[in-house]
């Protein structure tokens, strides 16, 4: 699990260890410096891979994209399962113009129209 130094918790950490879930979670510097105060008492300091860090922008950019949509943004399904469904289309949609060959900027763009029968919904 990727997480922010927001997430650094002891109790946080021990959940996900009992989960045996990895945690890639920065230590804040008022930790550490607890941390180093306490001396051997204080424990080691957590585990943490820099790389693996950098990719966590790319969940949230991801969610970003999806709640561009102005049906999830406004959420006017009273269902979950509605909304859901809506979700899971709206991401097929952005990973179908993904893996196109052509860019698709989208009706209305200057100078381009959609293409003979494609599919709009942005």
């Amino acid at each position: 699990m990727r997480a922010d130094k927001a997430y650094s918790s002891r109790a946080i950490r021990r959940h996900l260890r009992e989960r045996r879930i990895i945690a890639v979670i920065p230590e804040p510097s008022d930790q550490q410096g607890h941390r180093k105060r306490r001396g051997s008492r204080g424990g080691r300091p957590p585990a943490f891979d820099p790389v693996d860090y950098r990719n966590r922008n790319v969940v949230e950019c991801g969610f970003c994209h999806v709640k561009q949509w102005r049906g999830l943004a406004t959420r006017y399904d009273k269902l979950a399962l509605t909304f859901r469904g809506g979700a899971v289309l709206k991401a097929i949609v952005t990973w179908l113009r993904a893996l196109g060959d052509t860019p698709y900027l989208g009706a209305g763009h200057p100078g381009t129209s959609a293409p003979a029968g494609a599919l709009t919904l942005a």
